[in-house]
């Protein structure tokens, strides 16, 4: 049986990877809690994604692989969203 987390636990997550990202990426000052949440989401889809070409299995990993993965993939959405915007540091 798999520990399955709710709604609330994948938006804390999210928030939680997301403020961290920003935090490393030296973009807090612009983002707000929901863009850290939605940052933290989507980068969560992105890290897992990526864990699984390189064959992990992010869903597997318990809540704190879950938190590192989305961590990994906030960190490169906001690297990304940086290059594309041309936003420094």
């Amino acid at each position: 049986m798999t520990l399955s987390m709710g709604f609330i636990g994948w938006i804390i997550i999210g928030g939680l990877a997301g403020w961290i990202a920003s935090k490393i990426m030296g973009t807090d000052a612009q983002q707000g809690w929901l863009m850290n949440v939605i940052v933290g989401i989507v980068g969560g889809l992105l890290g897992g994604y990526l864990m699984t070409l390189v064959g992990f299995n992010a869903a597997s990993g318990g809540i704190i692989f879950s938190l590192l993965t989305a961590i990994i993939g906030a960190v490169l959405l906001l690297w990304i969203v940086g290059k594309v915007t041309g936003s420094r540091r």
